[in-house]
């Protein structure tokens, strides 16, 4: 906005228009802005009578000087206007012989005397890079930045005898971007607007229409210029935080920190808006987490989790390299030039001897900053090579990388020849528009970092369960393709980075796979969705949220796994230590069942990688989209090849095949009980591999009369329909005391029709479209098989909710896992505790179980009888990823989530969820 007396907005162009009132004027300042300030001056008219600059450098004159000098008009290149405060009188009478009738000062690093700034008709007028009062003194520019401001922009004012204090005559402002640099914010707005106002103001004060609006001091602040000792940057903030404050100090001073024991300092700062590449941990001090070098740059973390990314770095020796190139500097050896290279270098030769006038010859090992170049000159040098050499791409930090010719010209080479290209994942997708998304879905196995074809190259179809569409084909792996992939795992185990990475490290890389499985929440859902038949919003909330959340948990446990110090019997005079460590088993085998895909390939594999494994999973064969996603996220964060390896394909083949293969240290496995037993047994013969098992359920809810009766009817109907009844610790069996039994039922009875959406909806579809894979020969007979029974059914319409009550003890419905909308009600006698616990316990499952009861002290009674790895008092499905997970008898042993999960814990683990 352009702010004038009278708060109009005007256009201005510095073209052919003509004014009738014309100043003359002295021009006060230095720097390419100078020179343009003076050029269009002199162009509209005015008179420049004196240019007052600062003394040449190694033998070149400033610009401003420059190009007055080739105007003829008098240049006067005073080193200073004062000393000890005092003027020059011999400088004062010198500017006073011109008889200037307005100072104008486009950009100066001197003090000029107020008997200077008052002397003229007009006064004097500055340009100010901040919207002032904000951001008085020399680094404005950098302060807009590194305070995070929303906007910037530039005040011309008039000169008085404080700092930056007088007078406003006009100011323009812009929007910050969100990775503005001082660079990007000054070519794209300060400098070509700057010069526009510039002369404005002088026309304006031509004209006397020039405003003087004082400032205020409301909002006022005064930031001098920063030292290279107080620009190093807190790590220990928000991302962005840390990106404003290396953009704010890019160049001079240049944000530094500690690599290594060196400071180094960051250039070129942006915020990281969408996925990381791959990349190597760095350690940095005071960093939340290790940095990643990525072939993009170094990726910054935040203490929100949040990152950016730096693109070069500079050492304490002055050398510049790209970040990407950290682990690699100095490993790249001289390219052999071709004839027409040859001819370009030499063309190029000429460009450094036209900058570097001072400088008789251009050798090899001419450096272009200790000759004399400023920043001014790289502007140039860059323009003027890509005008010689159209296509190629070059930046002004590459001058700053390469700062001898020699360098310089091997960069030019290599940026021509293409050679700075890294190799990128190659996925060859299935895309499906959907939820208002296209969704890009890999479908080949992943082995060892790359999606592949399966070794025979069979395929399947995996379903649609809401429409029974083809959604892709799938690869169908092999014996062969598992025997690549724990090959792959091993040798990623034994021989690659993950096995010496430093645990902290393990746990940046988890941190990002997790930031990049949040940034893909939407998609990763909607696929869940689509293949699963998972309600997009459970499937975005717990399917995928909670996924996200575990491994965030197991990547903050990566540096936390520690050992014990044991004092032992000392033989005399010996003192003797024992201490025991936890290390990672290896190549372990993950199984994973299709309903809840990624929740359940998040829970076994975060903390299996946590530990330091390197894993090979198979997803259910109905459902292994969302996997196989997972594994290109994997690869963008930075995990090593082999660590992760996913195989679409049967249990019969891959399943087997993974239990026994002699090289997998362990197999975790979450499915039905009578596949657990195989895999015990394979496991056994194989190699004696670990096993931990998540299996059936029939988890018992006991509802006392004394319960909260809302809250009990809400809770179990969710403890039962939750995802459907697609879940292993549903309620399987409810006793309800006989007081309440037939209140209850006839609440749950009015319930269901609005319960359909959220719960139910999508089982009817999985039922008809997937049925013969887990629903129809599961749930159907269940109901079937129940209703033969002369069991009473009091609400069935299809697969929407089932009720059935008066259940006796030893029907099949109370003894079989249903896993659907099938709600088994048993009433027990009023205050029969005792006898009520004997009948939940009767059953070879002990996965689950819950009781609702105001009284805690029977609560706490019944929690502690009851034969579960989980028990819910007052509350069901209240999973959490820092609370313990698994079951006791024929439901399993071994736990998911919580500490004990890395430690592979032999002890029998109960959590009470209250």
């Amino acid at each position: 906005m352009l702010w004038t007396a009278s708060q109009v907005l005007r256009k201005f162009s510095t073209s052919s228009h003509y004014y009738q009132n014309k100043l003359k004027l002295a021009i006060i300042g230095q720097s390419l802005f100078g020179q343009e300030v003076y050029s269009n001056l002199r162009k509209q008219g005015h008179k420049v009578v004196g240019v007052f600059t600062v003394p040449d450098k190694d033998g070149k004159a400033d610009p401003l000087a420059v190009a007055a000098e080739k105007d003829g008009t008098p240049v006067f290149k005073f080193p200073r206007w004062r000393v000890k405060g005092k003027p020059i009188p011999e400088v004062v009478d010198a500017y006073k012989s011109v008889g200037a009738e307005l100072n104008v000062m486009p950009f100066c690093s001197q003090f000029i005397p107020m008997n200077v700034i008052d002397n003229p008709k007009h006064g004097s007028i500055i340009y100010h890079p901040s919207i002032l009062p904000l951001h008085r003194g020399a680094s404005a520019i950098n302060w807009t930045l590194i305070q995070g401001d929303k906007k910037a922009g530039f005040s011309v004012f008039w000169a008085d005898d404080g700092l930056d204090t007088g007078p406003i005559l006009l100011q323009r402002e812009c929007a910050v971007e969100p990775n503005d640099t001082v660079d990007t914010l000054y070519n794209r707005f300060l400098f070509p607007e700057g010069i526009k106002a510039m002369v404005e103001s002088v026309q304006l004060i031509a004209d006397g229409k020039a405003p003087r609006i004082p400032q205020t001091e409301e909002g006022a602040s005064y930031e001098g210029i920063q030292k290279k000792s107080n620009a190093k940057v807190n790590l220990a903030q928000p991302a962005e935080a840390i990106h404003n404050w290396i953009r704010g100090h890019d160049k001079v001073p240049g944000a530094w920190t500690v690599i290594n024991g060196q400071s180094v300092t960051l250039y070129g700062s942006s915020m990281l808006g969408g996925s990381a590449a791959a990349g190597q941990p760095l350690e940095i001090e005071g960093a939340s987490q290790p940095g990643i070098v990525t072939k993009n740059g170094l990726v910054l973390y935040g203490t929100d989790g949040k990152a950016l990314v730096v693109k070069n770095l500079q050492f304490e020796d002055g050398k510049m390299i790209p970040a990407s190139k950290y682990f690699s500097s100095g490993e790249s050896s001289s390219v052999e030039l071709t004839d027409d290279e040859k001819k370009m270098a030499e063309e190029i030769r000429n460009t450094w001897k036209g900058i570097l006038s001072n400088v008789s010859a251009i050798e090899n090992t001419t450096d272009f900053f200790k000759s004399g170049a400023a920043s001014m000159d790289v502007v140039r040098l860059v323009e003027e090579v890509k005008q010689k050499c159209a296509g190629v791409q070059l930046q002004n930090e590459d001058v700053y990388m390469a700062t001898t010719f020699q360098d310089f010209i091997q960069m030019f080479v290599r940026r021509l020849r293409g050679e700075d290209q890294e190799e990128e994942l190659l996925i060859d997708y299935a895309t499906k528009d959907v939820n208002n998304m296209t969704v890009k879905m890999p479908y080949q196995c992943f082995i060892n970092g790359g999606f592949e074809d399966a070794e025979n190259s069979k395929t399947y179809d995996t379903i649609n369960p809401t429409d029974g569409s083809v959604i892709c084909k799938v690869s169908y792996a092999s014996v062969g393709d598992v025997d690549r992939a724990v090959a792959a795992a091993k040798e990623a185990y034994e021989n690659g980075p993950w096995g010496r990475m430093n645990p902290r490290d393990r746990g940046s890389l988890l941190y990002k796979l997790a930031d990049l499985m949040e940034e893909h929440q939407e998609e990763l859902a909607t696929i869940e969705s689509i293949d699963s038949g998972a309600v997009y919003t459970l499937a975005l909330k717990t399917h995928v949220g909670m996924s996200i959340q575990t491994f965030r948990y197991f990547a903050g446990w990566c540096d936390k796994i520690q050992g014990k110090t044991i004092p032992i019997n000392q033989a005399r005079p010996n003192r003797n230590l024992t201490f025991t460590k936890k290390e990672p088993l290896g190549v372990c085998a993950i199984v994973i069942p299709w309903n809840y895909p990624l929740m359940m390939l998040a829970w076994k594999s975060a903390a299996c990688l946590a530990a330091g494994n390197t894993l090979v999973l198979k997803p259910a064969q109905v459902t292994p989209l969302t996997a196989l996603k997972f594994a290109e996220l994997s690869v963008k964060a930075g995990i090593p090849k082999g660590v992760i390896n996913i195989l679409p394909g049967s249990g019969g083949m891959v399943g087997q095949r993974l239990s026994d293969h002699p090289d997998i240290r362990k197999l975790g496995f979450t499915g039905s009980t009578p596949i657990g037993k195989q895999i015990m047994k394979s496991c056994a013969v194989s190699n004696l591999k670990k096993v931990s098992l998540e299996l059936g359920g029939k988890s018992p809810l006991i509802i006392f009369s004394d319960c909260d009766m809302d809250k009990a009817v809400r809770m179990g109907m969710s403890s039962v329909y939750f995802n459907k009844g697609e879940n292993c610790i549903a309620a399987g069996r409810l006793f309800v005391e006989e007081s309440i039994h037939d209140e209850y039922i006839s609440r749950v009875v009015s319930e269901p029709k609005q319960q359909h959406y959220h719960c139910l909806g999508v089982i009817q579809c999985m039922w008809l479209i997937k049925g013969e894979l887990h629903s129809v020969n599961w749930v159907h007979p269940f109901l079937c098989f129940s209703v033969h029974q002369r069991v009473v059914c009091v609400y069935s319409f299809f697969c929407i909710p089932t009720v059935f009550t008066d259940v006796e003890d030893h029907m099949f419905i109370a003894k079989e896992e249903s896993f659907g909308p099938v709600m088994v009600v048993s009433k027990f006698k009023n205050g029969d505790v005792d006898g009520v616990l004997q009948r939940a316990n009767d059953t070879e499952y002990g996965l689950a179980s819950g009781v609702f009861t105001r009284d805690i002290n029977k609560a706490m009674y019944v929690s502690e009888r009851l034969e579960a790895g989980t028990v819910f008092v007052n509350t069901y499905n209240k999973t959490d990823v820092a609370s313990p997970f698994g079951g006791f008898k024929q439901s399993g042993f071994g736990k998911d989530l919580g500490e004990w999960r890395p430690y592979y814990s032999i002890l029998l683990l109960k959590a009470v969820t209250s």
